[in-house]
C-alpha cells in the first residue's frame, strides 16, 4: 500500500522562504528513518505556486493559468510517498512526521490507487507494462 503524506503550503513556503536549518535537519532524520525501514519511495518540496501553472479544461479546450494561486491552505508545499503494509502502519509513520511549519498546521495522508484497484483490461495492462502506478522505480 502506498500513501502520500502531503505538506500543506504556508505563507512562508508560498513566499519562497526556505525552512530553517533545524527543521531541515529534523526532516532529514525522519526521512532517514523511513529509508532505513525500507518504506520511503519519494519525497520532495515544491516551489511556490508563483512558479507554477495550471491547465484548465473548458469545453474541449485547454487554458494555461499562471500562478500564484490564492488559497494557500489548499496548496501543497511538499510530499513524502511511503509504501507500507497497512493503513495503521501509514498512520504510525504520519504521527511521527515533524511539524513542517513554525505555526499550527496539518499534513494530509492519502492512499494511492494501485493498478489492481481498477477494472483490469488493455489500458491497465499498458500502464502495467510501463510500471506506472505500481510503486516500482524505472
Amino acid at each position: 500500500m502506498r500513501f502520500m503524506i502531503i505538506v500543506k503550503a504556508s505563507r512562508d513556503s508560498e513566499a519562497g522562504r526556505m525552512p530553517e536549518e533545524s527543521l531541515l535537519a529534523t526532516m532529514a532524520t525522519f526521512h532517514e528513518e523511513l529509508a532505513s525501514a525500507g518504506v520511503l519511495l519519494d519525497a520532495n518540496g515544491l516551489q511556490p505556486s508563483s512558479e507554477g501553472f495550471r491547465i484548465r479544461y473548458e469545453g474541449g479546450k485547454r487554458r494555461v493559468i499562471d500562478g500564484p494561486f490564492a488559497e494557500t491552505k489548499e496548496l501543497i508545499a511538499g510530499y513524502t510517498i511511503i509504501q507500507v503494509k497497512s493503513r495503521e502502519e501509514a498512520l504510525e509513520w504520519a504521527r511521527r512526521f515533524p511539524n513542517p511549519h513554525n505555526e499550527d498546521g496539518e499534513i494530509e495522508i492519502r492512499q494511492l490507487f494501485e493498478l489492481e484497484d481498477f477494472t483490469q483490461g488493455e489500458a491497465i495492462n499498458r500502464f502495467r507494462e510501463m510500471e506506472v502506478g505500481s510503486g516500482k522505480r524505472q
